[in-house]
C-alpha cells in the first residue's frame, strides 16, 4: 500500500521561504531508506511539499522528520535575528 501526504506552508516572506527550502533541499537529494521519497518546491511564499511512502509508518517518519526540520529552521532564524 502506497501512503502520500502534501503540504503547503506559507512564510511571512520570500526570503524565509527561499531560506527553509534551501536548507531541506539537500534532504530530498538522498534519502536514509527507500521506504519514502519526498519532493519540496517553493513558490514566493510558499513551499510545498509532496511525501510519498510504501507505508503510513514511513510516512509518518518522513512527516515528522521534516516538520521538525522545519520547526528548527525557524527558531535558529528567530535567534539569529534577535541578535
Amino acid at each position: 500500500m502506497k501512503a502520500r501526504a502534501v503540504i503547503r506552508l506559507k512564510f511571512a516572506s520570500k526570503e524565509h521561504a527561499k531560506i527553509v527550502l534551501q536548507a531541506l533541499e539537500p534532504e530530498t537529494k538522498i534519502m536514509p531508506t527507500t521506504r519514502s521519497g519526498v519532493e519540496i518546491e517553493g513558490d514566493g511564499k510558499s513551499l510545498t511539499i509532496r511525501f510519498e511512502a510504501r507505508d503510513t509508518s514511513a510516512l509518518r517518519a518522513s512527516l515528522n522528520s521534516y516538520l521538525r526540520w522545519i520547526s528548527l529552521i525557524n527558531d535558529a532564524r528567530s535567534v539569529l535575528e534577535s541578535l
